[in-house]
């Protein structure tokens, strides 16, 4: 029988605490350890193992479970923690999280991130709620936590589709397929890249830039179109357009940002800021000009984007949680996300419930309902064209 963690605190050190070892038929074992720290105290070896862990486990090479992300969000999140698990000295386990007051705690980049959870060797058993009172948290909440995460997806309020496009067999290959089954959406979109070529200029894609330019106006594009539907503003966050820019920055091949740049008369008409691993590609922040809706530069870019991918060896592309025609088209299959929270008997977790689960259910409410998220959506379309935005 392999026994559970239980979680208590070392002595006087706040950071440290170790695993005492329950009475089984492994009580010989030694007693295992938990350090609490920032991203930015994790050594190469803890990085290293953190990166042999998830290939341990199987699960997709996907960035925001990288220690990449997790470091670059460090750089812009002063709560950002992560808890080490070790055993014998040697690390088995990662939770990366944000510690905020009252110890409510988010996921790593919670509102960008779009894989959550914790990176643990194979076999390991934790109680969630020890974990949390071990970091210090009276709740934990998630939005996009991955499937297979056992120590989790108990506290999941909601099970959320996430399509992904697989084009590990090429992209001829997908396009073949994608042409069986939506064969009305692949010709008019290229007639749409013809017709855009024709009249407005000819088109050009980059699959992989630094145009300061283009990330500008994606950026402003993206904005408008938050406004436009009621949401919000992702990039009027400081910490979200600089976790952007230290992204696109970075050339680590197991996290880096890609900008996509669809031009056409040699001006930016789409654009999409994604996030990959060696094999992975998130959808991230997509945007295009809405001078040129007609000719739906975003779905012309995003079949650029998905050849280019396949070219460069990218195996998956994952579109993210949350409906739309356009991924309904594209996709070659759903992942399982989940949405909730972990939360704490303590004062803290009572804040948490009071202050987020209202709001969490009215957003359940609404999207379980399609009609009635339309008419919302709608409504909030016309309200912008009538103040002018």
């Amino acid at each position: 029988m392999r026994p559970e963690y239980c979680l208590v605190p070392v002595g006087g050190d706040a950071q440290a605490f170790v695993v005492p070892t329950p009475m089984t038929q492994e009580a010989e074992l030694p007693g295992k350890r938990v350090l609490v720290l920032r991203p930015d105290e994790l050594s190469p070896n803890d990085r290293k193992m953190w990166r042999e862990i998830r290939t341990e486990s199987g699960a997709p090479a996907n960035p925001f479970l990288d220690p990449g992300f997790t470091l670059a969000v460090g750089r812009v999140r002063p709560g950002a923690r992560v808890a080490v698990l070790q055993d014998d000295g040697s690390p088995v386990g990662f939770f990366p999280y944000e510690a905020g007051t009252l110890g409510r705690g988010r996921a790593i980049g919670l509102g960008v991130s779009d894989s959550q959870g914790a990176v643990m060797r194979p076999g390991i058993r934790l109680d969630a709620r020890r974990l949390l009172r071990v970091c210090g948290l009276s709740s934990w909440e998630f939005d996009n936590l991955e499937a297979g995460q056992g120590v989790f997806v108990p506290h999941a309020v909601e099970e959320l589709a996430s399509p992904v496009v697989d084009i590990g067999r090429g992209f001829e290959a997908y396009r073949e397929r994608l042409r069986a089954k939506s064969p009305g959406f692949l010709r008019q979109t290229l007639a749409k890249e013809r017709k855009l070529a024709r009249q407005i200029g000819t088109v050009r894609f980059v699959y992989d830039t630094v145009d300061p330019g283009a990330l500008r106006a994606l950026m402003r594009w993206k904005s408008a179109q938050y406004r436009r539907t009621g949401r919000r503003d992702r990039f009027a966050q400081e910490w979200i357009t600089r976790l952007v820019g230290l992204l696109g920055a970075s050339e680590d091949p197991e996290c880096r940002g890609v900008l996509s740049v669809l031009y056409a008369g040699d001006r930016p008409v789409a654009a999409h800021f994604g996030l990959r691993s060696r094999s992975v590609l998130s959808w991230w922040f997509p945007a295009y000009d809405r001078a040129y809706a007609a000719y739906s530069p975003g779905l012309v870019l995003q079949l650029r984007m998905l050849e280019a991918a396949a070219a460069d060896g990218v195996e998956t592309v994952d579109l993210g949680s949350g409906p739309a025609r356009y991924k309904d088209s594209l996709k070659t299959r759903d992942l399982r996300v989940y949405e909730g929270a972990v939360v704490r008997p303590v004062p803290g977790g009572a804040a948490h419930r009071l202050g987020r689960e209202p709001a969490r259910a009215a957003r359940r409410f609404v999207r379980n309902r399609p009609r009635l998220a339309g008419a919302a959506a709608r409504t909030l379309e016309e309200l912008s064209r009538l103040r002018g935005g």
